[in-house]
């Protein structure tokens, strides 16, 4: 018996959501190398755990994913506030855009004028 397929009512049910939306809220982070971390982690969690099948123990973790999943939105709202230019990796454009064709123009601060 796996931790997805131990046999309490609804239990399977919510390991998946809990998986689910863990994934979904670490998709919020604003930063690309928090977001793919707390992907990671998620992921790396739930393997680890998969073989569980103590029905005490997996709620236990559920709980645990529950205050993980918490923690993970206070995060994300506090790092809304905190938005850079989006790296590489990433994709998409950043910057200011200026003229007709909508390509991206760096604009240096040069001081004092």
């Amino acid at each position: 018996m796996s931790l997805a397929q131990v046999g309490k009512g609804d239990m399977p049910y919510q390991v998946r959501s809990l998986y689910r939306s863990l994934l979904r809220q670490s998709r919020q982070f604003a930063a690309y190398n928090f977001r793919e971390y707390a992907k990671r982690r998620t992921r790396d969690a739930f393997r680890e755990y998969r073989a569980e099948s103590e029905d005490r123990r997996v709620q236990e973790l559920i709980q645990r994913g529950l205050k993980e999943l918490q923690m993970l939105k206070r995060q994300t709202v506090i790092s809304q506030f905190y938005q850079l230019d989006r790296l590489v990796v990433e994709g998409g454009k950043s910057g200011k855009q200026k003229g007709d064709e909508g390509g991206i123009v760096r604009q240096k601060d040069t001081g004092w004028n």
